[in-house]
């Protein structure tokens, strides 16, 4: 069976690649012997991890279409496209302002449809089947205070994903969603110890935050012929929180 999650021949395109989770996908395709692209304003965040996968890097700004042209230029012909790009701004709702909301919206929601839109021409163009794979949250679909622009933005994520689904079946083209929970990093590390962090993990049914390699699995599924007839779908990996008791 392992010959269906087998991405040799393919390539992919990972956004938001200087990241933590970014770099994790970029590792787990060129694992299953995908050509990888690195995207990201930060090209040199991402050079030590290209380097180990024999990765190419590429300069992307999800907010200018012509970035976007540009990278996939560089790129070439793409097979699986990894849309995780994405940023958070943290104040209450009364807090917030437009320019925020804006920001978190660009990014999130508008970079992620343009980055999916160019990567969908693209393959039509070539006839090439494809795999669209749009980097979600949990907070889609449910809320935390103080996100209301990523909340927001995750939750019409979805339902784009669902729209896109739709429109590009004809052209063999996937377009599905992966949500994951809450993942340990170092960004988050101090307040996952404070004891507000220790509740909110106590309330996650499996009781722990989830890891980068969680995601290893349902990512391959995408991406690969595993999930050939997947499309319009959402794939949680959260160890239950989203469907815990309030």
């Amino acid at each position: 069976m392992s010959h269906l999650f087998d991405l040799s021949g393919r390539a992919a395109l990972v956004t938001g690649a200087s990241g933590l989770l970014g770099a994790h996908f970029a590792q787990v395709l060129a694992g299953a012997g995908a050509r990888v692209v690195m995207a990201a304003r930060r090209v040199e965040a991402m050079a030590a991890t290209a380097a180990a996968l024999g990765a190419t890097t590429v300069h992307l700004d999800v907010t200018s279409p012509a970035s976007i042209a540009a990278a996939f230029d560089a790129a070439g012909p793409i097979d699986i496209l990894v849309n995780n790009a994405g940023i958070a701004v943290t104040k209450p709702v009364l807090a917030q302002t437009p320019e925020d909301f804006d920001q978190v919206l660009g990014v999130d929601l508008r970079g992620c449809f343009l980055v999916a839109q160019e990567a969908a021409r693209r393959m039509v163009a070539d006839r090439r089947p494809g795999s669209i794979i749009n980097i979600a949250s949990i907070l889609g679909e449910r809320i935390i205070p103080g996100v209301a622009g990523y909340t927001a933005a995750k939750a019409g994520l979805l339902h784009l994903t669902r729209q896109m689904a739709v429109e590009l079946a004809r052209h063999s083209i996937r377009v599905n969603a992966l949500a994951p929970g809450y993942i340990a990093s170092d960004i988050n590390a101090e307040f996952f110890a404070s004891e507000p962090g220790q509740a909110m993990i106590r309330r996650v049914p499996q009781r722990r935050l989830g890891q980068p390699g969680d995601l290893t699995g349902p990512l391959l599924l995408l991406a690969s012929d595993a999930g050939v007839h997947m499309t319009g779908s959402t794939i949680t990996v959260d160890g239950g929180h989203s469907v815990s008791s309030l």
